[in-house]
């Protein structure tokens, strides 16, 4: 079964301090696009093929999936909307990438591990 990896695409692009805040939406189709390859490789502990959601919220909604990559636009809370995501996953695995720790607190309560944004973005802070 293939594990759901979730990315909080705002806490992965706000990792690196590389001008993302001058344009939201395109800093979160640079990640989408790097996510690609993770789609046939997994992570680690996780080999791949995997299933990866992106999920955007804020002047980042709208970006649209890519093959190995569905997007995702939070109508609300991105974190909400997480956790969501997360909670669907019964009966597989579920990887989520944040370093927010309220999320992470969040999404292990409905059974998701954690992952730290340098899984997926080498360069970022944290784990």
């Amino acid at each position: 079964m293939r594990t759901l990896v979730v990315v909080d695409a705002a806490n992965v692009v706000g990792s690196v301090p590389d001008g993302w805040w001058k344009d939201r939406r395109g800093a979160a189709e640079r990640l989408r696009d790097s996510l690609v390859p993770y789609a046939a490789d997994g992570l680690p502990g996780h080999p791949g093929p995997v299933d990866l959601v992106l999920v955007v919220e804020g002047a980042a909604r709208g970006v649209e999936s890519v093959p190995g990559v569905r997007v995702e636009s939070a109508p609300g809370s991105g974190d909400d909307h997480i956790v969501e995501v997360a909670a669907g996953a019964v009966g597989r695995p579920c990887v989520v990438v944040t370093a927010d720790r309220e999320l992470r607190r969040r999404v292990r309560e409905v059974g998701a591990e954690c992952a730290g944004p340098r899984t997926v973005r080498p360069g970022s802070p944290g784990s």
